[in-house]
């Protein structure tokens, strides 16, 4: 019985680990190799860590993005979602459209990164 119990455990203790590291890994596909771009897309770090090492980043549209009262929020697969305000990048915005970096999970998806572009 003591062993089930010890099995048991070890499950529980490993599942949100195995459950979440199989979808938030990134990709590098050499898509954009050559790229002006990509040393900069590399380099860009919000305070929760390197953008590009655990997500891939995707263009949003003006009307899947929003700023209130200072908050950012986009929209994912068809809902609404908070970004942290450590997830968002301050310096300029060489690409000029809005990107997020979001790291989609067994418990939702969480952003690694938004960088804000101009609304218009």
């Amino acid at each position: 019985m003591d062993r089930l119990k010890l099995s048991l455990k070890l499950v529980l203790l490993a599942a949100p680990l195995v459950l979440s590291s199989g979808s938030a890994m990134g990709r590098d596909d050499g898509r954009f190799t050559d790229s002006p771009l990509k040393p900069w897309f590399d380099s860009l770090r919000s305070h929760l860590g390197p953008c590009c090492s655990d997500a891939d980043g995707v263009a949003v549209a003006d009307p899947d993005w929003e700023s209130l009262n200072g908050h950012y929020r986009v929209r994912l697969d068809g809902q609404w979602v908070e970004v942290p305000d450590e997830a968002v990048i301050t310096e300029p915005n060489r690409a000029g459209r809005t990107m997020v970096w979001p790291v989609k999970t067994a418990f939702g998806i969480s952003i690694r990164c938004f960088m804000p572009g101009s609304m218009t």
